[in-house]
């Protein structure tokens, strides 16, 4: 640990993994496709690890972590380090190499479908829940640790290995799919997992490691009693290991809460503290006993936001914490994970707004700045720098904001619409239809590579979209499908898509962000006031509806996801920034409408991410504003005019609830392998009143597994849905967009989703003429 005597020290939490240039991406999937070597995979993912260690070292840090890095997703990776292999996947691992067999536990294999995608804490990363069962043994594995620990002690460079904590280990986990005991929870499994722990400490200890950084994110939440015993029972007992590290014990993504009092009466050396997130008070600080004894990691410097601190509030707000704990690291709120890696790159950012951003690179040029100035005072050529973007207002924008009622947010009631709506599109039961995206073809994407670099002029580039616009319409109507889409073609990621054609954001060439495996997204920035300019989606969805005598639906982001999966300007409060983009979708939502589009998208799949973590009167808030956005967003169409949306599930009542509030016609859920856990938890809803009342669409298809479910599961599964959800109200629909699937996988797919649906229908009408009778 840094040596307080030379001053404060200065350290990160976490840093981007996937290569400034995508370069882990690019031979991932060159390994899974077939043209890459394992040893070409293994190579790149060498030198990532090694030029991150050797840069984060010469930018000054006095810790730089370790065991940061991970093929796919570091959640996994640490259930692995502990022999956590899930039952399912034994079978296949010995005839597999273990690179291999972990590629299957994260994308499928055969029949085995791979773990489920789980949003991870209040971030848009997602990782691929381990799952756990009554008979788990844990067992050590940790020769990838071990390795890139003593390749950089042999440079001269001791790292602090990170390590996902015990306890939020087996909270970020599940139970296993055979697991039968109702009475089993995860946390039974806590004193099996602990000597484990033990035995890495040992380990890394005898390897001269003085700290180990433990990862807690799961008590930035809600916990239960049982769950902080079982905290408070894990540190007691790891702290007095007979040879360890020193601990740092870290609550990232918001208040630490009570599990920060937990530590504070341990004997862990170190604590950090989200502090970007939640800017504690020093004063109530200094009220938590022992605080004062331990290393306080003050987490300043915001890991999930792209601008610049305000260096001088900043180092006064470092000060007055040092009079409380005068033993202190200055540090990230969280891991740099979610951030790009270099505003540098970014050629084409004006810059009035460049001057103001700070990604991954200088963001740790932040922490170090800041604690040689908490050392040695601030330097001559420190200059103060705006710690928000005021940018010029739109005024027409606002008095639009402002003129905003009530009766702007609100549509006819939900019966009436839904007569209405059957009258004009005369569906099926059960309607069978997608998400949005179709798979994008090479030549696509390097016709929108070639426009962009003004090598193709937009006329012919119109022409070529067409074309693969009235494939996909002709593919879907030779499925069979009910409700069309247009595929998305002319989109590369559907938040850049919008943020280019809006007023008031900023897109980048290289910001990636991983959000899951090889896969990644350029987050827009949005800095000012938001103006659509022009219609963004009309011209292509009616030339797809001029194509089939089927409906074709227009697809919109909603307001509430763009803002979540954006860098947000943060000079005033969410929900003003929520209602300009809101009333920027309604425009292109009312002009759908206008055109015949009988049935509009508007996608609001991140709305759970804005959520605080803790509940309280902040959730009740944002729920308010959030639906309130969303409304406003939808609510300028006739009543014959269908709206669909897409969410993420929650049984929690207050998601529920919301759902309801959203008054979508129809709701489309993301449920992934978690199917039959929302539909019990939709028909245990409905038991107490409180279940979802218009359209439901449950995800029985998951979008990003290169499974082909066959007929009969589809039908088990839309079946058991019909059992919580009124036949007249079921959709037949994928969990999320189809862009990263083969046209090979898709196709089968779709077919046997489409009979599947059609047998249920069937079974629905001979029933009722069964009950006529």
């Amino acid at each position: 640990m840094a040596n307080v005597a030379d001053g404060f020290g200065s350290s990160i939490l976490g840093y981007p993994r996937i290569g400034s240039r995508r370069e882990l991406k690019w031979a991932l999937e060159h390994y899974w496709h077939g043209t890459g070597t394992r040893e070409d995979l293994e190579r790149v993912a060498r030198e990532i690890v090694d030029d991150q260690i050797n840069e984060l070292h010469a930018a000054g840090l006095t810790q730089v972590p370790g065991n940061t890095f991970s093929y796919y997703d570091h959640i996994l990776d640490n259930a692995l380090l502990f022999g956590a292999v899930p039952q399912r996947f034994k079978s296949i691992q010995a005839d597999m190499h273990p690179l291999d067999f972990y590629f299957a536990m994260c994308r499928g294999s055969g029949d085995l479908p791979p773990l489920e995608l789980v949003r991870f804490c209040s971030t848009p990363y997602h990782y691929r829940q381990p799952e756990l069962d009554p008979n788990t043994e844990f067992s050590l594995h940790a020769e990838a640790l071990l390795d890139e620990f003593d390749r950089s002690l042999a440079r001269g460079i001791e790292l602090r290995p990170v390590v996902v904590g015990p306890v939020s280990l087996l909270l970020l986990s599940k139970k296993g799919p055979s697991t039968s005991d109702q009475d089993y929870s995860r946390l039974d499994l806590l004193d099996r997992l602990l000597p484990v722990y033990e035995e890495l400490f040992e380990i890394l200890a005898k390897r001269g490691a003085t700290c180990v950084q433990l990862d807690e994110p799961m008590f930035t939440q809600d916990r239960r009693d049982v769950d902080l015993e079982a905290f408070k029972r894990a540190y007691e007992r790891l702290t007095n290991a007979p040879m360890r590290p020193r601990m740092l014990v870290t609550g990232q993504y918001d208040d630490f809460g009570e599990a920060l009092r937990i530590l504070a009466a341990t004997k862990v050396e170190a604590i950090g503290l989200d502090l970007a997130s939640f800017r504690m008070k020093p004063d109530k600080l200094a009220e938590i006993p022992g605080i004062k004894r331990k290393r306080l990691y003050a987490g300043v410097i915001n890991g999930r936001n792209v601008w610049k601190s305000d260096r001088y509030v900043t180092l006064k707000y470092l000060s007055e914490l040092a009079e409380v704990c005068p033993d202190m690291v200055v540090s990230t709120g969280c891991s740099l994970l979610h951030v790009p890696y270099d505003t540098l790159i970014e050629y084409e950012i004006d810059g009035n707004l460049a001057d103001r951003l700070s990604f991954a690179k200088q963001k740790v040029g932040e922490v170090v700045s800041l604690a040689r100035a908490l050392t040695e005072g601030p330097s001559e050529n420190w200059r103060r720098r705006p710690s928000s973007v005021h940018f010029k207002q739109k005024h027409d924008v606002r008095q639009r904001v402002y003129a905003v009622t009530p009766i702007m947010r609100e549509r006819e009631p939900y019966a009436e619409r839904q007569a209405a709506q059957q009258e004009r599109l005369n569906l099926p039961l059960v309607p069978s239809t997608t998400l949005g995206s179709f798979p994008q073809t090479n030549e696509i994407r390097h016709l929108r590579y070639e426009l962009g670099q003004g090598r193709l002029d937009y006329d012919t580039y119109v022409a070529k979209i067409k074309e693969e616009i009235e494939r996909t319409i002709r593919l879907q109507e030779d499925i069979g499908l009910d409700v069309l889409v247009h595929g998305e073609h002319e989109r590369n990621d559907m938040i850049q898509y919008f943020a280019e054609l809006l007023e008031g954001f900023a897109t980048t060439h290289q910001g990636w962000v991983q959000v899951y495996g090889s896969r990644c997204v350029r987050p827009p920035i949005l800095y000012g006031d938001v103006r659509r300019p022009k219609p963004m989606t009309v011209e292509w969805i009616t030339y797809a509806q001029s194509l089939t005598d089927k409906p074709v639906k227009g697809m919109v982001t909603g307001p509430v996801t763009m803002i979540a999966r954006s860098f947000v300007r943060q000079d005033q409060p969410l929900f003003d920034t929520a209602d300009q983009v809101a009333l920027a979708i309604r425009d292109e939502v009312t002009d759908l409408d206008r055109a015949g589009i009988a049935i509009i998208q508007v996608d609001e799949p991140s709305i759970r991410e804005l959520m605080p973590l803790r509940e309280g009167k902040e959730r009740d808030e944002y729920l308010r504003w959030s639906v309130d956005a969303f409304k406003l967003a939808t609510s300028s169409v006739r009543k014959e005019t269908q709206i669909h949306t897409h969410i993420n599930y929650s049984s929690k009542h207050s998601v529920v609830d919301a759902i309801e509030r959203l008054d979508a016609d129809v709701t489309a859920l993301v449920a992934t392998r978690s199917i039959k856990w929302v539909l019990e938890a939709l028909e245990e809803d409905a038991s107490h009143g409180e279940g979802l009342t218009h359209g439901v669409g449950p995800g029985v298809y998951e979008s990003r597994s290169a499974r082909i479910p066959d007929i009969d599961e589809f039908d088990d599964l839309l079946t058991l849905a019909s059992k919580s959800i009124a036949i007249d109200r079921l959709w037949a629909n994928p969990d999320g967009g189809l862009k990263t699937r083969h046209q090979w996988q898709l196709e089968p797919s779709l077919r046997n989703l489409v009979a599947a649906a059609r047998r249920l229908r069937r079974r629905a009408a001979q029933q009722q003429e069964q009950e006529q009778q």
